[in-house]
């Protein structure tokens, strides 16, 4: 049986190529706009929303896995980051849902309220975009 994790000559199967260059742009953005959002509202104001914050930080280091993995490549890389994004979008449609039919649970916005309508839906559409993409570089 063929190895699938690695290109011809040893090197890892690229992940970030053409559309997924972007891709990775689009999560490290995430990832920076998610960890300093929650870090600043977990180390000054946690006590106002304990579970809202938590899970702003919870996203961005799920964004961070999937940007890692996508830059990591290969096989075994590519299976973690599509697990993730499957993991993210139930994240994110979960909390969505939770923040419309509950809101009085969230004092404040999480990066994933109303489904990442305060990041112009990239939390919803991105996890979606990102298992596209990582079925078809299988």
């Amino acid at each position: 049986m063929p190895d699938t994790t690695t290109a011809p000559g040893g090197a890892r199967k690229r992940l970030v190529s053409g559309p997924g260059l972007l891709l990775v742009w689009l999560y490290g953005v995430m990832v920076v706009g998610a960890l300093s959002r929650s870090a600043y509202q977990i180390s000054t104001e946690f006590d106002r929303a304990p579970l809202a914050y938590s899970l702003s930080g919870a996203a961005a280091l799920v964004y961070a896995f999937i940007t890692y993995s996508l830059v990591r490549g290969g096989e075994t890389a590519r299976r973690a980051a599509l697990f993730c994004c499957a993991a993210e979008l139930a994240g994110v449609l979960a909390v969505g849902t939770w923040t419309l039919v509950r809101p009085e649970a969230f004092p404040d916005a999480t990066v994933w309220s109303d489904f990442g309508m305060g990041y112009l839906f990239i939390p919803v559409i991105l996890p979606i975009t990102g298992m596209l993409w990582l079925r078809a570089k299988r």
